[in-house]
């Protein structure tokens, strides 16, 4: 890392954590996500071993809200709802796990542990909550087991996923409809909110947390959060078993929205930077050469369309249509960078009112 980067890290380190959050450069060069990576391995690898080796173990991690009730078995709060008994609630939320740890790569691990923490702990009283006004409400009478698994928490994430995730297009279908960078990421949380009877209470409350959590107004996350200490203490052991490398600029990394985000944004400061530099080099020939710029030689199939006729061996010339309407903002907007009004209007007559095509042949003759 080259020194200006380097003092610019050091200084986005002493920074506070709200003031992290909204460090441009965190985002950049944090790529380690230990707490994503410890909740898409552990719980998985339990969960297989659970299915496929101990399968007699597994009514230990039952999450049975009446033996909570009755039995006060306090436990099953915990060890119900960390390890997913269902494979399929296991594949789901594990990728949406991976997907989701772009939130602890912005806001940092202890900022993203507190909000799980958080929503995990409310969630369990939204589960109750619920099944209590089902069954006084409709006089049904809930499955004594909800579905296992850290699944309220990832429902949660859905609330800044939605949030501060900006869409991205990437194509349209059937009209208005249209297919963007966050539509796989919906589509997994509508698989996993299908995957059995019950895991719509286990939704609805990770979904309430979260809006919970996230709401500034209602100040929770100044109560519910992982204290300096644990975080030095977690940072300290499992961090060198979870983090990883620095991707060099050239590898090919995964498959995060943040990712692509950042892919588009330095395209788009590249293709700015570009586009100054060629309209600094245009301006300066302009000057040079002191004249209005030649538009019968950049467009004369656009400016002057001719209907061809062959016939006696002659080239029969059409009378020229009426000139093209040009819109004034189009042109303000044009003369805003700094070429004349007859170069703006000549550039949106020949590309027939197209603006980002005017640009780039202003721009490039």
């Amino acid at each position: 890392m080259c020194g200006p980067q380097q003092q610019e890290l050091v200084h986005c380190r002493n920074m506070s954590e709200d003031t992290r959050a909204h460090c441009p450069f965190i985002h950049m060069v944090t790529y380690k996500a230990p707490v994503s990576k410890c909740l898409l391995l552990v719980p998985s690898a339990l969960s297989l071993l659970l299915a496929l080796v101990l399968p007699h173990c597994q009514r230990f991690f039952v999450y049975d809200l009446q033996a909570v009730k009755d039995d006060f078995q306090i436990w099953r709060l915990i060890s119900g709802r960390i390890i997913c008994l269902d494979l399929k609630d296991t594949f789901c939320s594990s990728l949406l796990i991976y997907n989701f740890r772009i939130f602890e790569r912005r806001y940092g691990s202890r900022k993203f542990a507190s909000f799980l923490l958080g929503s995990w702990v409310l969630s369990v009283v939204g589960d109750f909550i619920l099944v209590e006004a089902v069954r006084y409400s409709f006089g049904v009478t809930m499955a004594r087991n909800l579905p296992s698994g850290f699944l309220a928490p990832v429902f949660a994430l859905f609330v800044p996923f939605y949030c501060s995730i900006p869409r991205v297009q990437v194509a349209h279908i059937l009209g208005p409809l249209s297919i963007t960078n966050k539509t796989l990421i919906y589509i997994l949380g509508l698989q996993l909110f299908t995957s059995g009877s019950y895991i719509w209470i286990v939704a609805i409350s990770g979904l309430a947390s979260g809006i919970c959590y996230n709401s500034r107004t209602l100040q929770v996350h100044r109560v519910l959060y992982v204290p300096s200490w644990m975080a030095k203490f977690c940072a300290w052991t499992l961090e060198p078993l979870f983090s990883s490398s620095e991707p060099t600029s050239e590898a090919r990394v995964g498959m995060g929205a943040t990712v692509d985000i950042q892919r588009q944004q330095r395209m788009e400061l590249l293709d700015r930077q570009l586009m100054l530099s060629q309209f600094a080099q245009v301006r300066r020939q302009r000057q040079q050469q002191g004249g209005m710029i030649n538009w019968d030689r950049l467009f004369p199939p656009l400016r002057q369309r001719r209907n061809v006729n062959y016939q006696d061996g002659r080239q029969a010339e059409q009378p020229a249509s009426p000139p093209l309407e040009v819109p004034e903002e189009q042109v303000a907007r044009l003369m805003e960078m700094g070429f004349s009004r007859g170069d703006a209007l000549e550039a949106l007559r020949a590309s027939n009112n197209d603006l980002n095509v005017a640009t780039h042949f202003l721009l490039q003759h």
